[in-house]
């Protein structure tokens, strides 16, 4: 990651005395430090609305609520909270949402975030010169690099392949294939903050370090390997072609290979 690039700081925890909070402010202090251009929406911190409603649009038409938020995106009628949002996207190479995992799942006002910011015409429900809708590899977001930082209060071994709560890469799917990938962007494994409730002072001082290198390694480290919508793997159905992963299920068979990383995530053993 060269100096000067633009990051988006999505962050979603409400107790700015948290373990979270603390690393967040280390977080954008260090990109700061080292010369990049660092946006901050702190959802709590202003006070954001998390429902989607008729009232995101200036100019609502008489038509379903997915054709309003298309019509009010490319008019410029969405309500000026969102067009901020909006336009803070616009201008990051790098987004990085932080949050604590709760019920498995992302805070209710960062859901809303999503919600209401990534509209149909902005960030889904784009054309490629032909038309054609483009997405899972490809779409309003293509060029930025998405990287999702979580606490956890549970071990990290329980978040692992094997472990009772499943791998935090099959935990947070929607959000890296389901959001991330489906509107184009390049998606970096998760970075797990685990036991966070049992972090003491030199924990701290471990979490702060793994999460700077990491930060450190926005432009270089390669992404998750996620199988485009386009690359022939796929049917007219959108059902993976018979020779792909011929016999196997699940969501690993839509990774096509393993990235270089320390700590690897269950397609690993078998990716093809």
């Amino acid at each position: 990651m060269t100096s000067n690039e633009s990051v988006l700081w999505v962050h979603a925890h409400p107790d700015p005395t948290s373990l979270n909070h603390a690393l967040f402010r280390s977080g954008t202090d260090r990109l700061r430090c080292v010369g990049h251009d660092v946006s901050i929406s702190d959802l709590y911190a202003q006070n954001w609305n998390p429902v989607l409603s008729g009232a995101d649009f200036v100019d609502p038409v008489d038509d379903t609520l997915s054709a309003q938020q298309k019509h009010a995106t490319v008019t410029g009628g969405l309500a000026a909270d969102i067009r901020r949002e909006q336009d803070a996207v616009r201008a990051a190479r790098y987004i990085v949402v932080q949050f604590p995992l709760w019920w498995y799942g992302m805070p209710a006002i960062l859901k809303g975030w999503f919600d209401r910011v990534f509209t149909n015409g902005f960030a889904f429900g784009v054309h490629d010169e032909h038309g054609h809708v483009v997405k899972y590899g490809d779409g309003g977001l293509a060029g930025k690099t998405l990287l999702v930082v979580v606490t956890a209060g549970d071990r990290e071994s329980a978040l692992g392949p094997r472990g009772i709560s499943g791998s935090i890469d099959h935990v947070l799917w929607p959000l890296l294939h389901g959001t991330g990938f489906y509107t184009g962007m390049r998606v970096l494994r998760p970075h797990l903050i685990a036991s966070a409730n049992f972090i003491d002072a030199q924990g701290f001082d471990v979490e702060e370090r793994r999460l700077h290198a990491r930060l450190n390694r926005l432009g270089t480290e390669p992404a998750i390997e996620f199988r485009p919508l386009r690359s022939g793997d796929y049917d007219a159905d959108h059902v993976l072609s018979p020779q792909v992963r011929a016999g196997d299920g699940g969501l690993d068979v839509h990774v096509r290979q393993c990235t270089s990383m320390t700590s690897q995530p269950p397609w690993c053993s078998n990716a093809s």
